[in-house]
């Protein structure tokens, strides 16, 4: 069914196309919407009294795919990944990736307009990429990969580690081990000394005898 744009429609086309399209998809979708309308002969009357406005427009878009062009070759896109000390990435560098990072530049870019040899980056290096703008008009941006630095573990916390494993596998180390100082000898069992005996209490029959004889007395 042939069909004029009424509105630009990525990447069917702009306002003011001829398309070829199915007929459910002309009548579920595009003419419930206004995106488009029949080709008739009223219709094109009708988009011809509007040609300059549309070619107006167009020349608009020409003009910031120029100027967006100058922005983004002039781009330096850094993207940090982790790789391996040959140079190789633990993943790879997307077109999704780099329309996530040209949004956070400020230029947000669908996924779809940009162009990477080979689809994806896949070791560090300085590369470049292809975004397409506005009609033929394309930009070509330089992406530098480096390498994510992975810190290496200290030899105590290697240590500190496997101690933990032994406690749980029910090794417990002995405390001596650990801490390196000499274990203290239990109380009442250090072999070059004894504790002193305490003395038996004094007998007080005594004092008791005493005091009996001064009442007989």
């Amino acid at each position: 069914m042939k069909v004029i744009l009424n509105k630009d429609l990525n990447p069917l086309g702009e306002e003011g196309d001829v398309r070829e399209v199915a007929k459910g998809y002309a009548r579920n979708y595009l003419f419930p919407r206004g995106i488009a309308l029949p080709y008739t002969e009223s219709t094109v009357r009708l988009f011809e009294s509007r040609r300059e406005e549309i070619e107006a427009r167009k020349a608009a878009k020409r003009q910031d795919a120029a100027g967006l062009r100058e922005k983004l070759e002039a781009l330096e896109m850094v993207i940090t990944m982790p790789a391996g000390a040959n140079g190789k990435l633990y993943g790879a560098v997307t077109t999704q990736l780099v329309s996530e990072e040209l949004a956070k530049l400020g230029y947000p870019t669908e996924r779809k307009k940009i162009e990477l040899a080979g689809n994806s980056i896949k070791a560090v290096g300085k590369f470049r990429a292809a975004v397409k703008l506005y009609e033929s008009a394309s930009a070509e941006i330089t992406i530098t990969v480096q390498a994510q630095e992975i810190k290496t573990e200290t030899r105590s916390a290697s240590s500190a580690r496997r101690g933990r494993r032994r406690d749980e596998d029910g090794e417990t180390p002995d405390a001596a081990a650990v801490t390196g100082e000499e274990a203290e000898p239990p109380v009442g069992e250090d072999a070059g000394s004894s504790a002193p005996e305490a003395a038996p209490d004094a007998p007080e029959t005594a004092p008791r005898e005493a005091a009996a004889q001064e009442a007989a007395g």
